[in-house]
């Protein structure tokens, strides 16, 4: 999720509330319609090649998933990238609302989780049947990495009874809201609006989109996604996160409880490079974080590219 000046609009939006005594829409989220047509969403280099045939050395596509009000242009990097070498690289646009003020333009990574969530399962299928791949490997940024696992529990990607049907390989996740948010301190300012009698979830869905609500920690989604237990069987998980990140925090909430799985990594970039400032956002761009991401998909790749801060 991209930072903003969020609390100058929280005091915006409070004011307007108190001033007008109106409450949202009903049922605001019926302002989603159908997302547009593949032509016209955003499209990034290195992604998207529907007559991509992976091959022996990748034999398995890449799916990259945006996070919170972003779309695939966040993957101006490193799609290209894979793209070079030599991976089938898929990335969606999910969870478009029109904007409060512009209806005709979409906040992607906005919508209901669950719903995208079912966007996602969609997509992966349709890359499953346009490549021949059994399996896919799974990138996801912030709410990308989040959504991934709600993919896998609730939509399909994972099958617990029978590990080799899972539809996913390997999850990889930067900056993820696994076990929740605050934002940077936006989940204190909405319980502190709550506590004086201000609609705050109201307002933080307003402003910010029900899938930050959703991502806060304590969320009923997110207690619902690790219920029973964080990963699923067969899937390998690697989970990065920075120090220094200033949105998904605190950022020890993107690791992962392995339940005894050796098949869960949790990583810090400053293991790699202790004195690394990587963001929030710098996870999409800054080369360590990135060739993480490669080590993760390609051991061999990481034996001969070791990684230089």
């Amino acid at each position: 999720m991209t930072r903003v000046p969020i609390r100058w609009a929280f005091a915006a939006v409070a004011a307007i509330v108190v001033s007008t005594a109106v409450q949202a829409p009903a049922g605001a989220q019926t302002l989603r319609s159908e997302p547009p047509a593949p032509s016209t969403q955003p499209q990034v280099e290195g992604a998207n090649d529907w007559s991509c045939v992976p091959n022996e050395q990748h034999p398995r596509p890449v799916v990259l998933i945006h996070g919170t009000g972003m779309n695939s242009t966040a993957w101006t990097v490193l799609a290209p990238e894979l793209r070079d070498l030599g991976y089938c690289v898929f990335a969606p646009n999910y969870g478009a609302v029109p904007t409060l003020f512009d209806p005709s333009t979409m906040a992607w990574g906005t919508g209901d989780i669950l719903a995208s969530s079912r966007e996602l399962a969609s997509f992966v299928q349709s890359v499953r049947d346009a490549t021949g791949a059994a399996q896919v490997d799974l990138v996801g940024h912030s709410q990308g990495g989040t959504l991934a696992r709600q993919y896998l529990k609730f939509d399909g990607g994972a099958d617990p009874q029978d590990p080799s049907r899972n539809a996913v390989h390997s999850v990889i996740s930067l900056g993820a809201t696994n076990h929740g948010t605050t934002f940077g301190g936006i989940q204190s300012l909405t319980q502190g609006l709550e506590a004086v009698g201000l609609p705050g979830q109201l307002i933080a869905q307003i402003l910010l989109g029900r899938a930050s609500v959703q991502q806060l920690v304590g969320s009923p989604v997110l207690a619902s996604l690790n219920a029973g237990g964080e990963v699923e069987p067969g899937v390998n998980y690697t989970a990065i996160a920075t120090r220094t990140d200033s949105v998904s925090t605190p950022p020890e909430g993107a690791f992962l409880n392995n339940n005894g799985s050796a098949r869960v990594h949790n990583e810090w970039v400053q293991d790699k490079c202790p004195q690394a400032t990587t963001t929030h956002d710098g996870l999409l761009s800054d080369p360590v974080p990135l060739a993480m991401v490669k080590a993760a998909l390609d051991p061999a790749w990481a034996d001969e590219n070791p990684i230089v801060c």
